[in-house]
């Protein structure tokens, strides 16, 4: 009788939520507004947030890229929970081509994350970023991927008008996860979990990504 695998470390893949985060250029920053403190005349700590949709890591909604689209709130929550496999296309230049990484590499993958980061660049805002062409989204949803992620910002370039990829994910009802921080973690097989808040109308949702590994 075979047994379930048990599940071993986990690796937090999320950007810390700051006011000095890096945001698209033009978006407001992160901020937290204290609205109430302990003190003699109050028990609590309580406090306010402010932060674009798209800020540290996230996960776009259909509504994003399409006006009919799933906003985040109405989003099914099964492509974000489930096995994965990260890919280190460290070495791709300019954008993720399928010759980036072995076809085996995503043999049977509903989930796949993508680590174009060397040293991810917490600090600052890199407007060039490593994107993922559009022909590498359709070779995904052809071998039955539902959930492509990065530690990119975005799937497309900073200064793309077409969003390509995105389009691509859209006409395979695919799902995307953008400013995941993967430095420390191998390439493999892991359990994802990075569950989008349930906001409706929205076109994005910050999330808290882990990456669960597998014992055996």
């Amino acid at each position: 009788m075979r047994t379930a695998p048990e599940m071993g470390r986990i690796h937090d893949i999320s950007q810390t939520l700051r006011p000095a985060l890096p945001v698209w250029p033009g978006e407001p920053p992160f901020a937290l507004e204290r609205l109430a403190q302990i003190g003699p005349d109050c028990p609590v700590n309580v406090s306010a947030m402010s932060a674009p949709l798209h800020a540290g890591s996230h996960a776009d909604s259909p509504f994003h890229y399409a006006n009919d689209g799933t906003a985040s709130g109405e989003c099914d929550l099964d492509p974000y929970i489930g096995r994965c496999v990260v890919i280190d296309v460290t070495h791709a230049a300019g954008s993720v081509t399928p010759a980036d990484f072995a076809p085996d590499a995503i043999a049977g993958a509903e989930r796949v994350i993508l680590r174009t980061y060397a040293s991810f660049p917490a600090d600052a805002w890199d407007s060039a970023f490593t994107a993922i062409a559009p022909e590498t989204i359709a070779l995904l949803a052809r071998a039955g991927v539902r959930l492509i992620g990065t530690d990119a910002p975005s799937l497309d370039p900073q200064e793309s008008k077409t969003l390509d990829a995105h389009h691509q994910v859209l006409a395979a009802d695919m799902r995307i996860l953008e400013g995941l921080v993967l430095e420390g973690v191998a390439p493999g097989i892991y359990e994802l979990i990075a569950l989008p808040l349930k906001i409706a109308g929205a076109d994005a949702s910050p999330v808290r990504a882990i990456l669960r590994e597998f014992d055996r």
